[in-house]
């Protein structure tokens, strides 16, 4: 009797164990078609030194400059920028009314948005100057916002800090939440 389990387990045990390793490797190799798959439909196309220009009504809004563009044209079609990307903002007058830079920069079509990653650093025709690590730039309500850390300093040098912050696209309106602060005063005349 001893000699017959011994014989079954001798026989079925290394055909189980067969079994489950084809089955675990079919799995498997389902995963690696999907990835492969996925892959083969993400198309890049790659452009370098890339300048745009976008207007609304022949006059121009804004200009952007990037050293490589990587664009996605895939399903979702978005546009990346991961060597850095420079923004110039004019106004009608075709008057340099900001800049903006970031360590890279995302332009999602479909959202009609453009996101700014590290170190993000922006200034209005005021002379104020606005850092952070990150800035989403909505171009549908045209507004910019973050919910991140953010840092203005003012013409003056005054400086305040805050996490959350909203404004038009010029950054000429803004507001910050969540706000503290360094602000030079000076000494009111004693009558």
């Amino acid at each position: 009797m001893y000699s017959r389990a011994k014989q079954v387990l001798t026989i079925c045990l290394p055909a189980l164990i067969a079994g489950m390793l084809l089955s675990a490797c079919e799995n498997d190799l389902k995963k690696v078609k999907e990835i492969s798959q996925n892959q083969i439909n993400m198309d890049v196309d790659t452009i370098h030194v890339v300048n745009i220009i976008f207007s609304d009504s022949a006059r121009v809004k804004f200009t952007i400059n990037a050293p490589l563009l990587l664009q996605h044209t895939g399903k979702k079609q978005y546009n990346v920028m991961p060597n850095g990307v420079h923004i110039n903002i004019y106004d009608k007058n075709l008057s340099q009314i900001g800049t903006l830079t970031a360590d890279t920069g995302i332009q999602r079509e479909d959202e009609n948005r453009i996101e700014f990653h590290k170190n993000v650093v922006a200034r209005n025709a005021k002379g104020e100057t606005f850092k952070s690590d990150e800035l989403i730039w909505d171009q549908t309500s045209k507004l910019m916002h973050s919910n991140k850390a953010v840092q203005i300093t003012m013409a003056n040098g005054d400086i305040m800090n805050g996490i959350g912050f909203q404004s038009d696209q010029t950054l000429a309106h803004w507001t910050i939440t969540k706000s503290t602060g360094i602000f030079n005063v000076t000494d009111a005349p004693t009558q």
